[in-house]
């Protein structure tokens, strides 16, 4: 039976890196790898984009409501066998897509690698994250540090260069002069108390 992976961490980790290698990885090894995303996520469009510059086209990108095992297995049937399915984003999935992208591995017996954050700005689960914390066969951190030095386990949102802590838990990185940085929780507590302190 395949498993159902997540790998998750702080914002700038590597993600879409490793996203991207692991396609790399079994394309060179003439395997079919099918790379899909919630349309949520807007940024590089039907791409995914790496900050090292290497972007790879999306095959199947999902709006809340679809279903990605039927659409999976609509897809094998058109196109034949999948190798291993690469999921981006992860966090913007619905824990209902979640849970079919579970049952893609254990009855499709296709390996499903999920890439994702855990927290938003607010230190609040997504709901997809969640989910995959709670099903996944396998969990994998992947590691990044704070501009002090220590790991950084946390998200930072700055609109127009200053952190905030409050607003919508979605807004993407680099649109409306919202960007992210990743912060040990030093920093993060440290940065929240002085925007309190400047209300």
């Amino acid at each position: 039976m395949s498993k159902l992976y997540f790998r998750y961490g702080a914002m700038n980790c590597g993600k879409s890196t490793n996203l991207l290698q692991v396609a790399y990885n079994y394309e060179e090894r003439g395997m079919k790898v099918i790379i899909i995303k919630p349309k949520t996520d807007t940024k590089g469009g039907n791409k995914i984009v790496s900050r090292l510059g290497v972007t790879k086209e999306v095959d199947l990108s999902f709006s809340k409501g679809e279903n990605i095992f039927t659409t999976v297995e609509d897809y094998i049937k058109k196109n034949g066998q999948i190798h291993c399915i690469l999921a981006d984003e992860v966090q913007f999935f619905t824990k209902a897509q979640v849970d079919e992208m579970f049952m893609i591995a254990v009855k499709l017996n296709i390996p499903v690698i999920c890439y994702g954050l855990r927290t938003d700005f607010q230190m609040e689960g997504f709901e997809g994250s969640e989910r995959l914390l709670l099903v996944a066969h396998s969990l994998e951190e992947l590691k990044t540090i704070c501009k002090c030095g220590k790991k950084a386990i946390l998200n930072g949102r700055k609109i127009n260069g200053k952190f905030v802590f409050e607003g919508n838990q979605v807004a993407i990185d680099n649109e409306d002069n919202v960007e992210y940085e990743s912060l040990c929780a030093e920093c993060y507590i440290k940065y929240e108390e002085e925007a309190a302190n400047s209300r």
